[in-house]
């Protein structure tokens, strides 16, 4: 079945290669949230922030804030955004709060960048 409008108004080689690319794409809601998967992971210090919760978590702002070399507010900015993509979300743990990640295709595509460090103190992040 072909996936091309019959209306494009673009000239087409390889009608079939053109339907097969339509298919590979999939659907364009998808994509956008892929595309927003990468443009989080894409900044260096959100992804060091999600490599640290990931790796060490569920961690506090000032262990992150030291962790990867950034002060307490730029972290709790960057934190704001990787909860409003729902990847990881805070918790309050007596009058400290940590966070540790939520979604778990991130948490695959982080292993991938560093996988299994070695760890000092026996930290096992609680990914659910």
């Amino acid at each position: 079945m072909h996936r091309l409008d019959a209306r494009v108004e673009h000239r087409i080689i390889d009608g079939d290669r053109a339907c097969d690319a339509v298919a590979a794409i999939g659907d364009r809601d998808d994509v956008a949230r892929w595309a927003g998967v990468f443009a989080m992971l894409g900044e260096p210090g959100r992804l060091a922030i999600l490599l640290a919760i990931h790796h060490a978590g569920p961690i506090s702002v000032s262990d992150l804030a030291v962790a990867v070399g950034m002060n307490d507010a730029a972290v709790s900015q960057a934190l704001r955004l990787l909860r409003h993509q729902q990847a990881v979300v805070a918790e309050r743990d007596g009058r400290v709060i940590r966070y540790r990640l939520t979604d778990p295709v991130v948490g695959e595509l982080l292993t991938r960048v560093r996988p299994a460090p070695e760890l000092h103190h026996g930290s096992v992040a609680d990914v659910h």
